[in-house]
C-alpha cells in the first residue's frame, strides 16, 4: 500500500468514526417518551360513543348486504355486493374514528412538547427506557372534554 492511498484510508476511517459518533451525541440529546395506544384509544371520552355508532352502521351495512344478495342472481354477483358492503363499512368506521385519532395526536404533541420530549414510541416496541406519558395524554384528552 502507497503512502497516498494509506492516508486516503486513514481519512476514510477517521471520517466515518466522527461520523458514528456525531451522530451518537445527537441521538443522546433526543427524550424518548412511550405510550400505550390502545389505552389512550379506550379511555378517550368519546370511544365509546363512536363505537357504539360503528356497530349502528355495521348493522345497517349487514342488513342492505343481506336484502342486496337475497336478490342477486348468482354466487359472483353476491361476492361483489358482500367486498363492496365491506368496503363501505371500512371507510365509515375510518371516517367515524378519524377525530378520535386527530385528537389523540395533538394530545401526544401537546404532552410531548410540555415535557421536551422529542421522540415518541409505541411503549410495546421499547424493552427499555423512555418516559411513560400515557396518563399524561389521558388526562389531557380528559381535560380538553371536561371544558366542551
Amino acid at each position: 500500500m502507497t503512502r497516498g492511498t494509506r492516508s486516503i484510508m486513514m481519512v476514510a476511517v477517521l471520517s466515518l468514526f466522527l461520523t458514528v459518533s456525531l451522530a451518537g451525541v445527537a441521538l443522546a440529546a433526543d427524550t424518548i417518551g412511550v405510550l400505550d395506544p390502545q389505552k389512550v384509544l379506550f379511555q378517550h371520552p368519546k370511544f365509546q360513543e363512536v363505537q357504539k355508532q360503528i356497530k349502528a352502521m355495521m348493522e345497517k351495512k349487514q342488513a342492505e348486504a343481506k336484502a342486496a344478495i337475497e336478490k342477486a342472481a348468482n354466487d359472483k354477483e353476491k361476492q361483489k355486493i358482500f367486498n363492496t358492503k365491506r368496503q363501505e363499512a371500512a371507510m365509515e368506521e375510518q371516517k367515524l374514528m378519524q377525530p378520535l385519532f386527530k385528537d389523540i395526536d395533538l394530545a401526544i404533541r401537546t404532552v410531548a412538547k410540555t415535557k421536551g420530549i422529542t421522540i415518541v414510541l409505541d411503549k410495546a416496541q421499547v424493552f427499555f427506557g423512555g418516559v411513560d406519558i400515557t396518563e399524561d395524554v389521558i388526562q389531557n384528552l380528559k381535560k380538553k372534554y371536561a371544558t366542551q
